[in-house]
C-alpha cells in the first residue's frame, strides 16, 4: 500500500506539476503570489478580500508574517498595500476570521501571541486596532467576560457568524460556540461543544448557512493528514445538529497531488449559490504553506459532495476589463539557486524538490518562483521582449512582499546600455510594486536593492 502511493505521488507530480525547460513546479497555481494560511475570503461590496496567516518566515510557530489584507476585483489579480493592523505587525498574528459588520464598524477576530482578540475599524481595509486593551482577549470559560483565552489550545481560530436575526456567534478550536453579545466582544455565559461522530483534536471550524441549514466544517489531524469533516443543522448555529453519513469534506488527494487540505473557509459570490472552499496546503512543510481554492458542491438533499481537489484554482469569479500583457520572449538573472529538496516530516509521503529557475516568474503561476542564489550580493534579472516594444507598466510580484522590497528598474535597447525607468530606494510593503514606464525597449531589468531576492511572477503592459 505504502508503495502504491509513493506511485500516485510521483505520478501527481507528473500530471499536475507545471514545467519550463525540464523543471517541474509542484506546486500549481495557488490563491495568491505568496505564502499563506487559514484565509478567511469573503466579498465586499464586489470586491474579494483575504485575511490570512502570513507564512513563510522561516522559524515555525514562533513567529509569522506581518497582517495584510489581499484583494481582487476579480478573483484572479490580487494584490495589497501596507498592513491593515499597525499594532500587530511586529506579534505572531496567525488565523483572522472573516470580518463582520455590527454597529457601523467591521469587526475581525485574530489570534494574537495565543490570544484571541476583537479588533475593530471603520473600513475592511483597515487600520484594525484593539477593541479593547491588549488584556482584553475573549475569555469564554467566564460568565460574561470580554473575548477569548487563548494560552489553553482550545482557543484558538475564532470564527464569527451572525445570523439573519442580528444574533452573532462564535466558533473556535476544539468544537466550542457561544453567542456574542450586542457588543460583538463579550462572550455569553453558554458555552458549548458542538457534537460530531469523529473525536480528536480539532482547529479551524468553518462555519455558514445555505437555504437555512447550518453547516460547520472542523479539522481533523494536521500536516499531510489533515482533512475537513462536517455536521450539520436545521435549527440553530448550537444545534442541534445531524451527522450526514458521507461526512468528509476533504482529504489528501494523491492521484491529484494534493496533500493536506486544512485550514481555510468557505465563501459564495454574492447574489450566486456558488459556493467555494478555500484550503490550505502541506506545501513545504509546516509553516511554509500556500492557499488553493476548489468548488464546493451540494446534493439536492443539502448535503455537502466531497470536495474534488486540485492545484489548478478556479479562475475569475468576476469579469473585468483587463490590461493587455505583452508576451515575454525570455528571462535570464545573475544567478539560480540550488533546486530544494522538501523534507518529508515522519511518516509522510509526500515528496517534492521546488526549482527557481527565472522562466518561472513568466509562466502565469503563483505556485513556482525564481530566486537567485543566497550569495549573490547583486541579484538582477532580465526579461527580454525578443523586439522593441512600448512597455507602458511592470508588475513585479517579490517573494516574501510583507518584508519590503526597494529596487531599480532600467530599460535597454541592446541589452549593454542601461537607463533607470522605475523602482525606488524605500522599502515598501506591498504586492504588486507597479511601474509606469511609458517607453519603447527589448529588455527590462530588475535589480535587488533591499528584501529577499526573488520574485513569484513579473508581468509587462
Amino acid at each position: 500500500m505504502i508503495n502504491k502511493r509513493i506511485a500516485f505521488c510521483l505520478l501527481a507530480v507528473l500530471l499536475a506539476g507545471r514545467s519550463v525547460k525540464g523543471q517541474v513546479n509542484p506546486f500549481g497555481n495557488p490563491l495568491v503570489p505568496d505564502m499563506i494560511a487559514d484565509a478567511s475570503i469573503q466579498e465586499i461590496d464586489g470586491m474579494f478580500y483575504c485575511y490570512a496567516t502570513t507564512d513563510g518566515y522561516g522559524r515555525g510557530l514562533e513567529t509569522s508574517g506581518p497582517p495584510v489584507v489581499w484583494k481582487s476585483k476579480d478573483f484572479l489579480n490580487w494584490s495589497f498595500d501596507g498592513i491593515y493592523f499597525p499594532s500587530a505587525a511586529n506579534e505572531k498574528y496567525w488565523a483572522p476570521s472573516k470580518v463582520v459588520q455590527a454597529n457601523g464598524k467591521y469587526y475581525i477576530y485574530p489570534t494574537i501571541n495565543g490570544y484571541m482578540y476583537p479588533a475593530v475599524s471603520d473600513s475592511p481595509d483597515g487600520p484594525f486596532r484593539l477593541a479593547r486593551g491588549k488584556d482584553e482577549f475573549l475569555k469564554p470559560y467566564t460568565s460574561g467576560s470580554t473575548l477569548l483565552q487563548t494560552k489553553d489550545p482550545s482557543g484558538i481560530d475564532a470564527e464569527v457568524f451572525i445570523d439573519d436575526d442580528g444574533e452573532a456567534y462564535v466558533f473556535w478550536g476544539r468544537r466550542h460556540v457561544a453567542r456574542l453579545k450586542k457588543d460583538m466582544m463579550t462572550v455569553d455565559s453558554v458555552i458549548n461543544v458542538v457534537p460530531t461522530p469523529r473525536g480528536g483534536y480539532s482547529e479551524g471550524p468553518i462555519f455558514f448557512k445555505r437555504k437555512g441549514i447550518y453547516y460547520y466544517l472542523y479539522t481533523l489531524g494536521g500536516n499531510e493528514k489533515y482533512q475537513y469533516a462536517y455536521v450539520m443543522s436545521e435549527v440553530s448555529p448550537m444545534g442541534p445538529y445531524k451527522n450526514p453519513e458521507h461526512d468528509i469534506v476533504s482529504t489528501t488527494d494523491y492521484e491529484q497531488g494534493v496533500f493536506g487540505p486544512g485550514h481555510g473557509c468557505v465563501f459564495n459570490v454574492n447574489g450566486t449559490d456558488d459556493y467555494y472552499f478555500a484550503y490550505l496546503e502541506f506545501s513545504r512543510r509546516g509553516t511554509n504553506r500556500q492557499t488553493y481554492v476548489n468548488k464546493l458542491e451540494f446534493n439536492e438533499d443539502g448535503t455537502i459532495k466531497p470536495v474534488k481537489l486540485d492545484l489548478d484554482g478556479v479562475g475569475a469569479l468576476r469579469r473585468v476589463k483587463g490590461k493587455k500583457k505583452l508576451d515575454i520572449d525570455s528571462v535570464y538573472a545573475s544567478s539560480v539557486s540550488l533546486p530544494l529538496a522538501i523534507k518529508p516530516i515522519k511518516d509522510t509521503l509526500c515528496r517534492r524538490t521546488e526549482y527557481f529557475v527565472p522562466d518561472f516568474v513568466i509562466d502565469g503561476s503563483n505556485g513556482s518562483r525564481w530566486m537567485a542564489d543566497p550569495a549573490d550580493t547583486d541579484a538582477w534579472i532580465v526579461a527580454d521582449l525578443g523586439r522593441k516594444r512600448k512597455i507602458r507598466q511592470s508588475e513585479i510580484f517579490f517573494v516574501r512582499p510583507t518584508a519590503g522590497h526597494a529596487y531599480c528598474l532600467e530599460g535597454s535597447v541592446d541589452g549593454e546600455h542601461w537607463q533607470v525607468c522605475g523602482g525606488h530606494d524605500d522599502l515598501r510593503v506591498c504586492s504588486p510594486h507597479t511601474d509606469s514606464v511609458n517607453q519603447k525597449f527589448r529588455f527590462l531589468r530588475i535589480r535587488f536593492k533591499e528584501g529577499m531576492q526573488g520574485i513569484w511572477e513579473w508581468n509587462l503592459y
